[in-house]
C-alpha cells in the first residue's frame, strides 16, 4: 500500500511538472510555427522605411518573456528592434473555443481558461474573461515600464505625435497597442468599455470565433448583425474615439456597422475573397465600403487569409485592395502568434518589401503599406 502511494504521489508530481513546466511552451511551439528561419537579408528599400506599423499581434495570450529572442513564435521586444518595427497592435484574446475553426464554433468551451491554468495565471483568470483581458493589458503597461526605455504603449494621439519625434533620432526604441479581440470580454455590461479604455484599449474587434451578446461572428452559429445591445456599443465607441475592428464579424454584423457607424473602421487581419475564397475573408463590396468609410484593411499572413504561406501571396491581396480603394488604405496584419504557422517572424518583414516590388509597387507606396498608412489612420483617429 506503502508503495502504491508513493508511486501515484511520484506520478501526480511528474504529471504536474510537465503540464505547468512544459506543456504551455509546448503548445506555443506547436502552434506558432514559422517555416523559413532567419535571418532575413535587409535591403536599402527596407531600411529606408521610417514607420514599420502591424495591425494584428497575440503574442500576450502566451507566457513567453517579451525581453528574451526566441527561437519560436513570431513576435518578442529584441525581434521587434531588429526589424526596425515602430508600432505594433497587440490584440488580447480571451476566450476561444475547442475544436476551433472558420465555419461553425459555439461558445460553450473555453480553451483560453485552460491555458492561463497552465500557464499558473490568477485564478480570477481561469474564471473571468474581463480579467484575463485586463491582466494582458496590464501586462503590456509592465512591458513598457521595465524595457528602459525601448518600449513604450500609445494610447493617444499625443502619445504617437510624441513617439514618431523621439523615434526620429533614435531608431532603437518600439512601441505597442492594445486591441480586443471579441467584444464578449465586456462580460454583457456596456459599462466595461470604460474598465477597458482607461486600460488602454483603443480597437474593439466585435467578436471573435463565435456569436455574443453584441454581434455575430463570421465563424459563429447564427452568424447574426449587431444586437440592440451591439448597437449601443458602437455608438459609445465612437463618442470614446475607440476604433471598431471588423475582423472576424459576420456579413451581417459588417453590413450593420456599415450602414450605422459613419466613421471610420479597420479590419485588422483578413483576406480577400477575389484573392482567397473563405468565410473568412472580405468580399469587393465590403473592402469598397470600408474604403468610403476611411478605413484600413490589414492583410494576412497566413493560409486561410491568403491562400498561401510566403510573402508573395500576402502582396497579391494587398494589391488587390490597393486596386480597388487606394494604397492608402491597406497594411499588415499578420495575425503574429495567433495560433497560425506563417513563413516567417517579424524579423521577416523584408521579404514583404521584396514581393510587394515584385507586384509594382515603388518605394513611396512601399512606405505606406509597409507602416505608413496605420501611422496615419492612427493619428487621425485615435483620441487627443
Amino acid at each position: 500500500m506503502k508503495k502504491a502511494l508513493k508511486i501515484f504521489f511520484f506520478t501526480i508530481i511528474v504529471v504536474a511538472i510537465f503540464f505547468f513546466g512544459f506543456l504551455p511552451s509546448m503548445i506555443d511551439k506547436s502552434m506558432n510555427k514559422v517555416t523559413s528561419q532567419p535571418p532575413f537579408p535587409k535591403d536599402s528599400v527596407y531600411e529606408a522605411i521610417p514607420f514599420i506599423a502591424d495591425l494584428h499581434c497575440d503574442a500576450l495570450l502566451w507566457d513567453r518573456d517579451f525581453f528574451e529572442k526566441h527561437n519560436y513564435g513570431h513576435v518578442d521586444l529584441p525581434r521587434m528592434l531588429e526589424a526596425n518595427m515602430a508600432l505594433q497592435v497587440f490584440t488580447i484574446v480571451s476566450k476561444t473555443p475547442r475544436g476551433i475553426n472558420i465555419e461553425h464554433n459555439d461558445d460553450h468551451t473555453d480553451q483560453v481558461a485552460l491555458l492561463n491554468f497552465a500557464q499558473l495565471r490568477k485564478p480570477a483568470d481561469w474564471f473571468s474573461i474581463k480579467t484575463r483581458a485586463l491582466d494582458q493589458c496590464h501586462d503590456l503597461h509592465s512591458f513598457a515600464k521595465e524595457s528602459g526605455g525601448k518600449f513604450r504603449v500609445i494610447t493617444s494621439k499625443r502619445d504617437l505625435e510624441k513617439y514618431i519625434a523621439d523615434r526620429k533620432q533614435n531608431r532603437f526604441i518600439t512601441a505597442g497597442m492594445l486591441g480586443v479581440e471579441g467584444a464578449h470580454c465586456l462580460e454583457n455590461d456596456i459599462n466595461n468599455l470604460d474598465v477597458l479604455y482607461d486600460a488602454g484599449v483603443r480597437y474593439i474587434g466585435l467578436a471573435h470565433f463565435f456569436d455574443n451578446e453584441w454581434a455575430g461572428s463570421a465563424h459563429g452559429v447564427k452568424k447574426g448583425g449587431l444586437t440592440e445591445k451591439g448597437k449601443d456599443l458602437i455608438k459609445k465607441m465612437a463618442e470614446k474615439n475607440m476604433v471598431i475592428d471588423l475582423a472576424h464579424s459576420s456579413q451581417a454584423t459588417i453590413s450593420d456597422v456599415l450602414k450605422l457607424h459613419s466613421g471610420p473602421v479597420v479590419v485588422s487581419h483578413t483576406g480577400i475573397k477575389g484573392v482567397c475564397d473563405n468565410n473568412r475573408n472580405l468580399t469587393d463590396e465590403q473592402i469598397i465600403e470600408i474604403g468610403k468609410h476611411n478605413g484600413i484593411i490589414g492583410i494576412g499572413l497566413w493560409e486561410t487569409a491568403v491562400c498561401g504561406t510566403d510573402a508573395a501571396a500576402t502582396a497579391k491581396s494587398i494589391k488587390y485592395v490597393a486596386d480597388k480603394i487606394g494604397v492608402d488604405k491597406v497594411g499588415l496584419g499578420s495575425d503574429f502568434d495567433g495560433a497560425i504557422g506563417t513563413h516567417f517572424d517579424v524579423t521577416g518583414l523584408p521579404l514583404i518589401v521584396k514581393a510587394l516590388e515584385k507586384e509594382g509597387f515603388n518605394q513611396e507606396d512601399i512606405t505606406k503599406i509597409m507602416g505608413g498608412n496605420i501611422r496615419d489612420f492612427f493619428l487621425r483617429n485615435l483620441p487627443n
